[in-house]
């Protein structure tokens, strides 16, 4: 049998609990512990919560993070859906070379630089949209803008009617494919929906529709859990999703 891989989690609230669902139920993965920002649920075990019948990823709160954690309950990656601030109490971890995955939507500037200096000291990825099937949208998109660099291009963001601000994963869409985002970036603000992307190409006589449909936040997990399996044979430095994705479309171009 082959030793499972044992993650430390960051982030317990409505994305968190389901990216912790989804490690637990694959088999390559150990939940080793959960911190959450409340002392809510602290000392139990995040698999109770979650309803599975055995003890798995003991829920800490960050204010009794100490200095030799990450020694005394040491994990191989730490998986941080929290918030922007928590990459300041990883520093001991990545000291200590355990692989670093951020899935943070938006970093305050000096945590994101916080963030990039822990290449140095260890591997990590940081992805703010970490599904699978948004990065690949990011990168067949930039394929088909060189394959086909004068359509016209427009992008759409389906998000839920309580969501302000326009998507995150929309502006880096236009900041990629070199489009003004006042201009080029549509927002539908509806209920019931979780969150959908599109990118419409608009070439003579045909248009090429690229979209991506949020069905469940427990994408985020998955991705998570794809990015871990690449992530913990990788070397010092700063990763993307999309370099991972983009490291396989290169790999997999069918011959004819």
């Amino acid at each position: 049998m082959e030793k499972k891989i044992r993650v430390g989690l960051f982030g317990f609230g409505k994305t968190g609990r389901l990216v912790v669902n989804e490690f637990l139920k694959d088999d390559d993965f150990e939940v080793m512990w959960v911190f959450r920002k409340t002392h809510k649920d602290t000392e139990k075990y995040a698999s109770r919560l979650l309803g599975y019948e055995y003890d798995q990823g003991v829920i800490h709160t960050v204010q009794s993070l100490y200095k030799d954690f990450y020694i005394d309950n040491p994990v191989d990656i730490i998986v941080d859906f929290a918030h922007s601030s928590a990459v300041n109490y990883y520093d001991e971890a990545a000291n200590s070379g355990i692989k670093i995955i951020s899935a943070i939507s938006r970093y305050e500037d000096s945590d994101y630089q916080k963030l990039i200096s822990l290449k140095e000291k260890t591997a990590v990825i940081y992805s703010p949209n970490i599904t699978l099937g948004i990065n690949f949208l990011l990168v067949a998109s930039q394929i088909l803008q060189k394959i086909a660099p004068h359509s016209d291009i427009e992008i759409i963001e389906e998000h839920f009617r309580a969501k302000p601000e326009i998507s995150g994963t929309a502006l880096k869409i236009s900041e990629l494919l070199g489009l003004n985002k006042e201009k080029h970036v549509h927002s539908i603000r509806v209920g019931g929906i979780v969150g959908n992307h599109e990118i419409i190409f608009g070439l003579p006589n045909q248009t090429i529709r690229l979209k991506h449909e949020s069905i469940s936040r427990s994408a985020f997990g998955q991705g998570a859990i794809f990015c871990a399996k690449w992530l913990i044979n990788q070397g010092k430095g700063i990763y993307s999703m999309e370099n991972i994705i983009s490291q396989m479309f290169a790999n997999n171009i069918p011959v004819y």
